[in-house]
């Protein structure tokens, strides 16, 4: 009886937390909420917060900051980190020191760069209900640290709440109501931010584009995307960004180009 008491009190206090950051932008409560609630009830520098999308990283939905939005499109480009691993495993990603040797076997990629973005550990927790897999709740801290036992456990509070909210989005959509109009800056299921759905939208136009200019699927489409953005030290949207608008043509063989070289 304790126990459920203690456990219904944080529950309240996440809720309250995530209520507060909705009144504060003047919107109604919504997944993207839980990231800035993140930030207090768990000690973290930053949160980014994706939706499902089979085993890749998901739609990116919201972000705290800019070094939030860097380590989640530094998964999309390299293929690997905490919120791939949530995605094909199921359960939490823990690294509290990226420095570490541990966390270098585990990302080689992912992990140096994410320590030159900014983050010292990273955390991401699966938004999931029974065999449904909403997305990925993420969490960095600017320096190395582990997460205690009280905020792993709020983190995984802030995990369901992000998935109940994200699926109710979800169904609102389905069913035709709930509908957002984006007055403060969010655009989108669960809500978006409208910077992000514009970033995705672009992803995905410039992988289509490269299906018909490269004759190939759309899996390797997007694999080409993300291997000239990795080796060309650029930004996937900017690299979708520059396709979209014909500033850049991937070459059907190996060796890529942009017009005009």
């Amino acid at each position: 009886m304790v126990l459920c008491s203690v456990k219904d009190n944080r529950l309240a206090r996440i809720w309250g937390l995530v209520a507060a950051q909705a009144a504060r932008r003047g919107g109604r409560v919504e997944a993207g909420d839980v990231c800035a609630a993140a930030l207090a009830a768990v000690e973290v520098t930053g949160a980014w917060l994706s939706a499902a999308s089979g085993l890749q990283a998901g739609h990116l939905m919201q972000v705290t900051d800019e070094v939030s939005e860097q380590l989640a499109e530094l998964q999309l480009t390299l293929g690997e980190g905490p919120s791939i691993d949530v995605a094909a495993f199921g359960g939490p990603a823990l690294a509290s020191d990226l420095a570490e040797r541990e966390s270098g076997r585990r990302w080689p990629a992912f992990a140096p760069a994410a320590c030159q973005a900014g983050a010292g550990a990273v955390f991401a927790f699966p938004l999931a209900i029974g065999a449904i897999q909403a997305g990925v709740l993420g969490l960095y801290r600017d320096k190395p640290g582990r997460l205690s036992d009280v905020q792993l456990g709020d983190a995984l509070l802030l995990a369901d709440t992000a998935t109940l909210l994200l699926l109710d989005a979800q169904a609102g959509q389905v069913d035709g109501v709930g509908e957002y109009d984006g007055h403060d800056g969010h655009d989108g299921l669960g809500g978006q931010q409208a910077e992000l759905t514009r970033h995705r939208a672009e992803i995905d136009q410039a992988t289509g584009m490269l299906t018909e200019q490269l004759d190939v699927g759309i899996t390797e489409a997007f694999t080409r995307l993300r291997a000239y953005a990795y080796a060309n030290d650029l930004r996937l949207a900017d690299v979708a960004r520059d396709i979209v608008a014909r500033r850049l043509r991937l070459n059907p063989d190996p060796g890529l180009f942009r017009d005009g070289e």
